[in-house]
């Protein structure tokens, strides 16, 4: 099937915008086939892309794992790899799939499995008088940008946003912080247990969470990034292609003078999120997917930021909603942030914060299983 992103492109990508100075990645990654067993369709992509494809399955037809696989996963690992009848259909729609695509749009991913399912098993076949004759909807989660004459030039948005955070030069002195807080998640049933977060300038990040399975990790080195999460038929997981990118982008978010600058072109709309009015820049550079930062249009800050990556079967969106900000070393920092995407969504509550500690470069390599 096409591949739909080189496991490469989100370094050279890194490289590009100057986060760090050489292309240095992780390993090569694992491919799919060498990782999961029975693996027909999906051969030649990397293992957390593969977990992304599954990702966007569930979202498609608001599935979750045992919709398709066999319920013997839920004591058995290796019964992922069952061919239960959903599973063997799964397969025929993506071949389906990539010739549509390869036929009609040059291999281009336009049609996915949300283009014709769109939250349901069963395509929609009969058209919907509420659609056609209601509101117009923004789709937040749509790549495609549409700017607003209305809205401020992108230079001033980041200026009122440098300076709703306790400007330019108290940013410039905050250069590390680590935190400790909750996490909840799927993984913990949506019970809060102990977290740690661990951040250093100009992008490494690292949170760490105590869940009745083990330690859960999620780390960016400022390079390369890893997962860790015991109970799942992978423990742990090198990020490539789009995670990695991701990865950088959500690290770099603390250390906002920085955003403007990573990416070359830069858009800006207006939308509405829970009610109150925001500014929406989206930023871009060339053969990338771009990234979205909603600013509230009354104090200026970040409360929401979007970006995707590419999948065998279309591009998949990770959300990150900041909120709680609390003033620490004369900068304003959100104490609460909820990330969501098709695997899963985690609400991180810090409680405590100290702001420019020494942190042990330990903290953001590769985990140990």
């Amino acid at each position: 099937m096409t591949k739909l992103a080189a496991p490469t492109a989100g370094l050279l990508w890194l490289a590009a915008v100057g986060i760090h100075a050489s292309p240095v990645q992780n390993p090569p990654a694992r491919m799919a086939e060498q990782v999961f067993q029975n693996v027909q369709v999906l051969k030649g992509i990397p293992a957390d892309e593969f977990l992304d494809t599954m990702g966007m399955f569930s979202s498609a037809l608001l599935f979750d794992c045992v919709s398709c696989h066999a319920k013997e996963i839920i004591s058995d690992p290796k019964a992922f790899s069952i061919a239960t009848p959903r599973i063997q259909r799964a397969r025929q729609m993506v071949v389906m799939m990539n010739a549509i695509n390869k036929q009609y749009f040059g291999g281009q991913a336009r049609v996915t499995c949300f283009t014709c399912h769109g939250g349901g098993n069963r395509p929609k076949t009969e058209p919907n008088l509420d659609l056609q004759y209601g509101e117009p909807a923004d789709d937040p989660y749509a790549m495609p940008f549409v700017p607003s004459l209305y809205a401020p030039p992108a230079a001033d948005v980041f200026a009122k946003y440098l300076a709703s955070l306790g400007g330019a030069d108290a940013l410039a002195k905050l250069t590390s912080f680590a935190a400790t807080g909750t996490y909840a998640g799927y993984e913990t049933e949506q019970m809060e247990v102990p977290a740690e977060v661990y951040v250093r300038a100009p992008n490494q990040m690292t949170t760490i969470a105590k869940t009745p399975a083990g330690m859960n990790v999620k780390t960016f080195d400022g390079r390369a990034g890893w997962r860790l999460q015991p109970d799942t038929p992978l423990p742990l997981l090198e990020l490539s292609g789009g995670n990695l990118v991701g990865a950088a982008i959500e690290a770099m978010v603390w250390f906002p003078a920085t955003i403007q600058r990573a990416f070359s072109q830069w858009e800006v709309g207006v939308s509405a999120i829970g009610g109150r009015d925001v500014v929406v820049l989206q930023g871009a550079n060339p053969g990338q997917p771009p990234v979205r930062l909603y600013f509230d249009e009354e104090s200026g800050r970040l409360v929401r930021l979007v970006h995707w990556r590419p999948t065998a079967v279309g591009a998949v969106p990770t959300r990150v909603d900041y909120a709680d900000y609390r003033a620490i070393a004369g900068v304003q920092i959100p104490f609460q942030w909820t990330r969501t995407w098709t695997n899963n969504q985690v609400v991180i509550q810090l409680t405590d914060l100290r702001p420019n500690v020494s942190i042990d470069a330990a903290r953001f390599a590769r985990p140990a299983i």
